[in-house]
This record gives structure tokens, C-alpha cells and sequence, in this order.
């Protein structure tokens, strides 16, 4: 069912402590590398739309991580790729 699938993907809020826009730590764990970044902009032509920076990141555990910061609010996720 493509809804369960969605609820399982859905973002959750994050601690992120970021330096110029660009997290350094995500839940108090270093980031050791920032691999990839791009920005999704959708539903431009609505009232509400959607602008969020993400970052895919290597933890100093090693553990690789998806955050996105909403830029309408400044809030922080975390979200599965």
C-alpha cells in the first residue's frame, strides 16, 4: 500500500546544529563528511509551497543520514532516502 510506504518515509523533526546553513551535528554525533546537498522546490504555483535544503551526511559513527531543513520554518528533519 503506497500510503504505508509514505508514513514510513515521513520526516522527522531533527536536532541539527548547523554552521552557515551546512549541519556539523545531527542528534549531538559530528558530522564527519557532507556528501551530497541539493534543494526541492515543489508546489511554487500554490499558497503553500514547499522549499527545503537537504544533505546527505556521514556521521562520525558512520552511520549516513538524510536531514533537510524547511526554509519557510528554519526546522530541521531527518528523513530516509
Amino acid at each position: 500500500d503506497s500510503r504505508a510506504a509514505r508514513r514510513l518515509n515521513e520526516p522527522r523533526p531533527a536536532r541539527v546544529t548547523a554552521g552557515d546553513g551546512v549541519p556539523d551535528r545531527v542528534g549531538g554525533v559530528s558530522v564527519a563528511r557532507v556528501r551530497e546537498e541539493w534543494r526541492v522546490t515543489e508546489r511554487w504555483w500554490t499558497g503553500r509551497p514547499l522549499r527545503r535544503r537537504y544533505f546527505d551526511v556521514v556521521l562520525e559513527t558512520g552511520e549516513n543520514v538524510v536531514v533537510f531543513c524547511d526554509e519557510a520554518s528554519g526546522r530541521w528533519y531527518r528523513q530516509r532516502a
